[in-house]
């Protein structure tokens, strides 16, 4: 693929990794933006981790030597599954790595781009290779791309007390500014939203508060929050009890004792938006710093709404009438065949709401009954109740970086809700899903395909997060929101829909009184029209957009330039880039329209014939004018 020569002139101008959101007021015009550098924070699992010993396989040629790949070597993974699980469990109280094994995260871009070559083609395995290449062919500098790689096996304290995480990531935005001279972008995805979170809490303690925000305005200029779980994520119920392979070739118990053993496993744990822990940052200030932590606190609307405001009850769990061992058998004890006692018995159905959920109720009821909720309940509240600098678990506030963009994809079948029984095998075999409750088109339905009465949101989810937990980002936008609506793909403007100055209440969600075509992938944007001054707030809703392949998505990176290519020339005028259409950036957008016998959109596209083309379509490229269609953008 080659790039205009123009275009590829004005994008090297830029030098930055990703794209900057907000527009051209006279707060940010003077900002040289050749100056910035993109740091990118990936999300749960998307990090390739190394040996860091010597172990050796028995019954298998492979063993694991120093800066052998574990995450993820599926080679390694198939032939010699008990050495491979040594290397990647954590003693689950204490997180340290197993007596014979450890492993470590990779660094730099090579750690999160591919994270097993060759062999798995899906979004598990290729995350960031996608968007490094679109960062190369628009010419970005190398030294401009930062990647922030983390063991995303580790509770957020254990990050910086084994690792200095946070240290080091600080460290790295005043290296980048001193390198490039200008501030970061950060662009995080998933449970990379959580760690940056967290960072910014960690940050002041570590910065004079009057220098807090001194600090953040010189070393962040834009905030791109990707697919973040703002109030957790249903999913991680499911690995908590039954496992989640990822696609992996191993069975859903060997998921489960895995994930479980992750101090990790519970950052995730969906949580209600009416509840809040005490503001941990004052009380290293206070009198009462050294006070035991206290529970959350949650106003009426906890109380007065069904489900902690969820659409449904996340956990539906039937608790055996026997006790002890004899409801969870060890692997080496026989499971009774005959379960006669507990179908007599009538097992009693318990529902938990996502608060019951982050404050441990539920993992106390099922305490008789499952060995890992004695694991988890100390976990969450070492890491996460008791945390000295936050609870996760606790609904965001806007972070006070000055742009900040929230992006996610909508739409899709997700699952919000869960059904749990015995199964009567041995732990980590001892719960069976029976039902799923998922929401989808703005209702919810059963694994079967029956309606369910509850609260459906507006739409739904992104497969993995559900929408009430992607969109309570649009609580950080203004009084009032100019929302767009408009194809994903190019366009010409005839299929734009705009709704200025819409009044926003805080705590609820906006909904655009705007039609859709079936046929047609959207993508919506909801941007300040009246916000706090020199803070710019967007929430970009991506129909259809999958939660792991999002930050591969051509249309989404091609929204992130158009915002840089804005935010840099001297005339735009709006706070953000233009909607009224969408022509071709590359050459590769450019295709042969059959019906006309000539390449579509002619005023971007021409024919024009290279060596090594072998069909029509490849032959069309932009046009030498394309750089002048840009101006439309401003």
């Amino acid at each position: 693929m080659t790039t205009k020569p123009l275009l590829r002139l004005n994008l090297l101008l830029l030098a930055a990794v990703i794209a900057v959101a907000g527009g051209a007021s006279d707060e940010f015009s003077e900002l040289d933006y050749s100056k910035l550098s993109g740091i990118i924070i990936p999300g749960f699992a998307s990090t390739q981790l190394r040996a860091w010993s010597i172990l050796d396989c028995p019954y298998s040629p492979l063993d694991f030597n120093p800066l052998d790949l574990v995450w993820l070597d599926t080679t390694k993974l198939l032939s010699a599954v008990n050495c491979w699980l040594k290397c990647m469990l954590l003693e689950p109280y204490n997180q340290t790595d197993h007596p014979d094994c450890k492993s470590r995260p990779d660094s730099g871009l090579s750690g999160i781009t591919e994270l097993d070559p060759g062999y798995i083609t899906g979004p598990l395995s290729s995350v960031w290779k996608e968007w490094i290449k679109w960062c190369i062919e628009f010419g970005i500098e190398a030294n401009a791309i930062i990647a922030v790689p983390y063991d995303w096996r580790l509770a957020p304290a254990m990050l910086e007390e084994r690792d200095l995480y946070f240290h080091k990531l600080k460290l790295t935005f005043e290296t980048a500014f001193k390198l490039r001279g200008g501030p970061s972008l950060v662009f995080a995805h998933s449970l990379g939203n959580n760690v940056f979170r967290y960072f910014l809490e960690w940050l002041k303690l570590e910065i004079a508060p009057k220098h807090y925000i001194q600090w953040l305005d010189q070393h962040i200029h834009a905030y791109f929050a990707v697919g973040a779980p703002l109030l957790g994520a249903t999913e991680t119920i499911e690995a908590t009890l039954s496992g989640f392979t990822f696609g992996l070739p191993i069975s859903e118990g060997t998921a489960r004792l895995m994930f479980n053993s992750f101090g990790s496993s519970l950052w995730m744990m969906p949580f209600s938006k009416y509840c809040r822990a005490d503001d941990k940052y004052w009380k290293h200030f206070s009198a009462e710093k050294h006070a035991s932590h206290h529970k959350y606190r949650c106003d009426e609307r906890e109380l007065q709404s069904n489900f902690s405001g969820w659409p449904t009850n996340v956990i539906n769990i039937e608790i055996p009438t026997t006790r002890g061992f004899d409801a969870y058998p060890s692997f080496s004890e026989v499971t009774p065949a005959n379960l006669s006692s507990m179908e007599c018995g009538m097992p009693t159905q318990l529902s938990f709401t996502a608060r019951e959920i982050s404050d441990g109720s539920f993992f106390k009821a099922i305490e008789d009954y499952d060995p890992d909720s004695k694991r988890l309940l100390y976990q969450l509240e070492k890491s996460y109740l008791g945390d000295p600098i936050l609870n996760p678990l606790t609904p965001w506030d806007r972070p006070p970086i000055k742009n900040v963009f929230c992006i996610y994809g909508t739409d899709s079948k997700t699952k919000v809700g869960y059904y749990f029984a015995p199964s009567g095998k041995p732990y980590p075999d001892n719960w069976i899903i029976t039902d799923v409750i998922y929401e989808l088109e703005g209702s919810l339905m059963s694994r079967s395909g029956n309606l369910v009465e509850g609260n459906p949101g507006a739409t739904s989810g992104d497969e993995t997060v559900p929408y009430h937990s992607l969109a309570w980002c649009k609580n950080w936008l203004g009084p009032k929101v100019n929302i767009t609506r408009a194809p994903q793909v190019e366009h010409d403007g005839t299929d734009v829909q705009i709704k200025l100055n819409v009044e926003h209440q805080r705590h609820e969600d906006v909904v655009p009184n705007m039609t859709k075509s079936p046929k047609v992938k959207y993508i919506t944007y909801y941007e300040d029209s009246e916000s706090l001054p020199g803070k710019r707030t967007a929430v970009w809703e991506l129909d259809k957009a999958n939660h792991r392949n999002i930050v591969r998505s051509p249309v989404l990176m091609r929204e992130l330039w158009l915002e840089m290519w804005h935010d840099i020339h001297p005339d735009a005028k709006s706070k953000f880039v233009m909607k009224a259409k969408r022509g071709p950036l590359r050459d590769d957008d450019c295709y042969w329209d059959y019906g006309k016998a000539r390449c579509a959109w002619p005023e971007y596209c021409e024919y024009r014939y290279a060596f090594g083309d072998v069909h029509l379509g490849q032959s069309c490229r932009l046009r030498n004018t394309s750089f002048d269609q840009l101006l439309h953008y401003l």
